[in-house]
């Protein structure tokens, strides 16, 4: 029997879950679906070194595997500044406040979003 498919809402659960676990900061999640081809959840967190971006990538990888969840690919894990791990229906964003602050994909995906 084939495991039960988990929605792309139950996924941004688990991985909240996950993030909340290891104190990410300032965790937030757009729904995209309507504008995007390729996902329906746009996740971005936050980590205090690129020790703590990795542990919260590892512990979001680790849930999702552990839920039967595919990981399509993962980004990023040499620079540590910025960690993108894609689920398919979500792709997680775990960046330094640095590259968040740079890249600013709350403001481009939320002004997509309204």
């Amino acid at each position: 029997m084939s495991p039960k498919l988990q929605s792309s809402k139950d996924i941004v659960k688990n991985c909240k879950g996950s993030l909340d676990e290891l104190k990410a900061i300032n965790i937030c999640s757009f729904e995209v679906e309507e504008i995007s081809s390729f996902t329906s959840f746009i996740m971005i967190a936050s980590g205090t070194s690129g020790r703590h971006i990795q542990s919260i990538a590892d512990k979001v990888i680790e849930n999702l595997k552990n839920k039967k969840i595919e990981i399509l690919g993962t980004e990023g894990t040499e620079a540590k500044d910025w960690i993108l791990i894609d689920a398919g229906e979500v792709i997680i964003n775990i960046m330094s406040e640095d590259s968040r602050e740079h890249y600013d994909l709350e403001s481009l995906w939320d002004r997509k979003t309204k």
